[in-house]
């Protein structure tokens, strides 16, 4: 049994967070372009990520978060090391089935993805609540979109070209011109859908405190 109301709130939120930043980190592997731009695929699942953080940081403060990201890092190298034995385990082949080959194309060289991706995830998230709190304390209460919006702004900033630069740079898979298209068009997409899913916080903080308020 849960001790709290709030208690059920965290485990409802941490799973969301979970869950989002490992898919993220999976399907990351995958390039995808549209029309000029070049991003990874696995940044559609961190606008969600973006929005359980902002609420985690309003209603359980920098302990919260710091603490969430650590577990989340370490599940996702949890992650790392299963694929990475699992890459070594033969398979049996048959045609109806995944063989060797294929497995590693999908998951073994996104390992290396996945190890750039918790360096960008933990600087960003102690970036992210470093300065939604210094922006919280400025403003109270008042203007969650701007310590939502001006967090995500500097951290998705910092992250995109970590990654990028770890990930496909810096192992030869794209060209400087392909990374710098790649970073600049993965920050963009983030903060574009961060602002557009603002009204979701509001929304979340809305439920989260009418919940509370319910004995």
């Amino acid at each position: 049994m849960f001790q709290s109301k709030k208690d059920t709130i965290y485990l409802i939120l941490a799973g969301i967070f979970i869950t989002n930043a490992i898919v993220a980190e999976l399907i990351g592997g995958k390039l995808i372009q549209i029309g000029p731009f070049i991003m990874s695929l696995g940044i559609l699942p961190w606008p969600i990520v973006f929005i359980t953080t902002d609420i985690i940081n309003e209603h359980f403060g920098k302990t919260g978060v710091k603490k969430l990201s650590f577990i989340t890092a370490g599940l996702i190298a949890y992650c790392i090391l299963i694929l990475f034995i699992g890459t070594k385990i033969p398979a049996f082949n048959t045609a109806e089935t995944v063989n060797d080959e294929q497995f590693y194309a999908v998951f073994g060289q996104g390992m290396f993805i996945m190890v750039a991706s918790i360096i960008a995830f933990l600087i960003s998230q102690l970036i992210d609540v470093s300065i939604f709190w210094f922006l919280r304390n400025k403003t109270g209460k008042k203007m969650i979109w701007l310590r939502s919006t001006g967090s995500t702004l500097i951290s998705q900033l910092i992250d995109s070209f970590i990654v990028s630069g770890i990930a496909f740079w810096l192992t030869g898979k794209i060209t400087t011109s392909q990374y710098l298209n790649m970073s600049i068009t993965g920050y963009s997409f983030k903060l574009i859908l961060a602002i557009a899913l603002t009204p979701l916080i509001y929304l979340g903080h809305h439920f989260i405190e009418k919940y509370l308020q319910n004995n």
